[in-house]
């Protein structure tokens, strides 16, 4: 009977040896990717009129690293882009632009500051170089006020946690997006999220961990989202979530910009309070 257990070590030695040959390399040929056009145009009452055009490309395409390249592959030259309100129409001029602040790139502009038109469609008309076209149609909304900003530090202990109170518009349904950063709007947000008022009672208030000492500059920020920028965003986040699992099926971006042109993104005004706080004992 002691030969039994030799007898199986062997054969299981035999069958991991044999095991090594089963791995084989499949080669997956993937349809060819039918690029878009993608659109970014913010908004924003007292700045000037901006908007990023560029294409799309394959996950799996090489990503020169060379700015002048990577530029001249993503970005789209060339089209004609107007923004019309109120019997008014700006025509946006094809250059680079940075937006330090926001840490985002322009390549279509016009100096003309966008009004606080309120009561008012945007409407947005590309017509791209190969004739296609873009439209989207946009509306200013009211700014929601911050009602307060308390920080309060726990009896025995030196970091503080940071209240933010709004009162909720009532008698109609309101998108926000609520942003907290640490000093300066370049940092990372310790806190990005966007959220509708279905389960909001008047008075709605955001909190923090304790993580902020004395002498740190809170610095928090309330967007008014239409439902066409809510949905976005959701849809963004959902695609990023989606991207990182390899067994996950892939997250469509939710845009609602016409034409004839295949293109996803978004047109839409930038309504925000923001307020500044250092924070003390």
């Amino acid at each position: 009977m002691r030969y039994i257990p030799v007898f199986l070590t062997v054969l299981a030695l035999a069958y991991l040896a044999t095991a090594c040959n089963l791995e084989k390399e499949v080669t997956i040929e993937l349809p060819d990717y039918d690029s878009k056009y993608v659109l970014e145009c913010y908004l924003e009452p007292g700045k000037p009129f901006r908007l990023l055009l560029s294409k799309s490309s394959s996950y799996f395409a090489p990503f020169d690293t060379s700015t002048s390249d990577l530029l001249r592959n993503l970005l789209v030259s060339g089209a004609e882009i107007s923004i019309s309100y109120a019997g008014n129409r700006i025509d946006l001029g094809n250059q680079l632009i940075l937006d330090a602040e926001a840490t985002k790139l322009y390549n279509y502009y016009n100096s003309t500051l966008v009004p606080e038109q309120y009561n008012e469609p945007f409407e947005l008309y590309i017509e791209l170089p190969d004739g296609q076209t873009i439209t989207g149609e946009t509306q200013l909304l009211p700014p929601v006020p911050l009602d307060s900003v308390v920080i309060e530090f726990p009896e025995n202990d030196s970091l503080a946690r940071v209240l933010t109170y709004f009162t909720d518009m009532p008698d109609q349904t309101n998108y926000y997006r609520r942003m907290i950063h640490r000093n300066s709007l370049d940092s990372v947000a310790l806190q990005d999220f966007t959220l509708d008022d279905r389960f909001v009672e008047d008075v709605v208030v955001f909190g923090t961990g304790y993580g902020f000492a004395v002498g740190d500059t809170v610095i928090n920020t309330l967007y008014h989202l239409d439902r066409t920028y809510f949905d976005f965003l959701e849809s963004v986040n959902n695609a990023i979530i989606s991207n990182g699992n390899p067994f996950g099926q892939p997250s469509p971006i939710n845009s609602k910009l016409e034409g004839t042109a295949r293109s996803i993104g978004i047109f839409t005004g930038l309504s925000y309070v923001r307020d500044s706080m250092v924070v003390e004992r």
